[in-house]
């Protein structure tokens, strides 16, 4: 547990925080030894994150009939060219093992009828049947189970309805060396800011899909931890390439309601307002391509067709099937009115998942010692240009598990860390103008939609970096100046993140995988890695 070291209760000491309660979070939390005290930290529930909203499934090797080649060269096919095949390898080499010990710590797959075989499907990219689910509910049952275990371990302290507000850094702290040694926490319920110490820090804060208007991810995906390290000193890689979910209910009353891939798997077929089929005109696979050409397609038919939405049906398949298959999409659906076994779904694209991320490696390390990144918010590799469907909570498992592992074996020799002075609120006061960060919110969601959505072009690209730009500067004069606020600190973040996504965006000037430009259409020779370094490169960080 937490070792109290001063009066005050807003002041803690662990050796390991680790920020963000997702399945990469807890997965690093419960793998490591149970000497070691332990802290996570989250917006919300501990089991609110993106984590609890995968539908879909993990992918792995489990099936006699598939191999671990297969899925690596799969991944590569779905990544365009830009996955690193040595995390690819690490990845699908420790896949099963990493499903094991979900079983094991008793997460509840779906398994074929009368039989003690787990069920698989099949998702756009994969060649062979590989994702291993839980119904339609995959992310709920995997958060919930890890988050009772978290709950059951003596030596992890759960921190809900909290929010980081930034990394603390010898840099910061006046110390030689480059180390992480804890961070600053906004308690928004009483919304004073803790200080977090920490031999370790792991960063779990997932993507930044927030920073577009329509989204299938919760509130808090905001880039928080992206953010936090570009401030810190870390490099961002590849974050041009940000996902859009082909298929997001369609509904004025349905929020950021996913309709998973898993559906086209098993037989659904992408429709026009008139019934139509169309995706054979775009990819030979069909409704499996991966997911970017699935988006574009119908981000073009829309367009072309002046239409706020297209259409998902499986009505053909059996009415038990479908209810068997995907009772939670099939119960949601029908709460607006729409039976699932007769009628269409009406979807839209939405932003679902960003590619790049923290720069780190097989051990989950970054460029800042003692600070590691997990999950979504890191780039490992693996992804490329385009993640492959369910590889997402496969890379939160295994480098989770590796993140521990390294912990693990580095733990005795870090010493504690130095002593931080309280946040300081002395100079700020109250704000009596928060229609100012509404605004704000509310206009670089619209303009990064608009010019840095799903299909681009050099002039979008310009003025999305224009305004940008303006809002650094307000944003900045206003966090000088006023008492953080949860709104605050997650608009400050998503203005440093949509800023890295524009920069990165303007310097491909190709279109590959999920980065599409009409000014340049066609593929580079000779493409890498999008990499951003702040000694080198800087945005108007506030």
């Amino acid at each position: 547990m937490a070792r109290d070291i001063d009066p005050m209760p807003q002041s803690y000491e662990y050796d390991v925080l680790i920020i963000g309660s997702g399945a990469a979070g807890l997965t690093v939390a419960l793998n490591l030894p149970a000497h070691l005290s332990v802290c996570v930290i989250s917006k919300a529930d501990i089991s609110s994150g993106a984590t609890l909203w995968a539908q879909g499934g993990i992918a792995a090797v489990l099936d006699a009939a598939d191999s671990v080649e297969e899925h690596i060269q799969d991944t590569l096919r779905a990544g365009g060219g830009l996955c690193h095949e040595d995390a690819v390898r690490f990845t699908v080499e420790h896949s099963k093992e990493s499903i094991d010990w979900l079983i094991d710590s008793g997460v509840n797959f779906t398994r074929e009828d009368d039989s003690e075989q787990y069920h698989l499907t099949r998702e756009g990219g994969h060649s062979r049947r590989r994702i291993i689910h839980s119904a339609d509910a995959t992310g709920k049952a995997v958060s919930t189970t890890l988050a009772e275990q978290a709950a059951s371990r003596p030596n992890i302290d759960l921190k809900p309805n909290r929010v980081a507000v930034d990394l603390i850094t010898n840099g910061k702290l006046s110390l030689p060396g480059n180390r992480c040694v804890g961070a600053y926490i906004l308690n928004l319920a009483d919304n004073h800011v803790e200080l977090f110490r920490a031999r370790f820090t792991v960063i779990a804060t997932g993507g930044a899909s927030k920073a577009y208007r329509y989204t299938t991810n919760p509130d808090g995906a905001s880039g928080d931890g992206i953010a936090m390290a570009w401030r810190a000193g870390c490099r961002v890689a590849n974050m041009e390439f940000n996902q859009f979910h082909p298929t997001c209910l369609y509904h004025p009353h349905a929020k950021s309601f996913l309709i998973t891939e898993a559906v086209r798997g098993e037989g659904g077929i992408l429709t026009l307002p008139d019934g139509s089929r169309f995706m054979d005109r775009f990819d030979d696979r069909a409704e499996l391509a991966p997911r970017d050409i699935v988006a574009r397609a119908i981000d073009h038919e829309m367009k072309r067709l002046g239409a706020d939405h297209l259409y998902l049906d499986i009505s053909h398949k059996p009415t038990e099937f479908i209810r068997h298959h995907f009772p939670t999409i099939y119960e949601k659906c029908l709460e607006y009115g729409i039976d699932i076994t007769r009628d269409p779904i009406p979807v839209v694209p939405a932003a679902h998942y960003t590619c790049g991320g923290i720069v780190s490696d097989e051990r989950a390390r970054t460029d800042v010692n003692q600070l590691y990144v997990v999950g979504e918010a890191g780039f490992t590799g693996l992804h490329g240009a385009n993640r492959m469907a369910s590889n997402s909570l496969l890379e939160c498992l295994v480098y989770g598990r590796a993140a521990a592992a390294d912990i693990t074996r580095r733990e005795s020799d870090i010493p504690a860390p130095p002593s931080a002075p309280d946040w300081d609120e002395s100079q700020v006061r109250d704000s009596d103008e928060d229609v100012v960060i509404s605004h704000n919110w509310d206009e670089l969601r619209h303009f990064m939609w608009d010019y840095v959505g799903i299909v681009r072009t050099t002039k979008r690209l310009q003025r999305a970096k224009h305004r940008v730009d303006l809002l650094h500067r307000e944003i900045s004069e206003f966090y000088s100046n006023y008492r953080v606020s949860n709104d605050l600190i997650e608009l400050r973040n998503l203005v440093t993140v949509s800023d890295l996504i524009i920069c990165s965006a303007m310097q491909r000037r190709e279109s590959r995988g999920l980065h599409y430009t009409l000014d340049h259409p066609g593929l580079l020779h000779d493409a890498g890695d999008t990499l951003l370094v702040p000694t080198t490169y800087r945005t108007q960080s506030p």
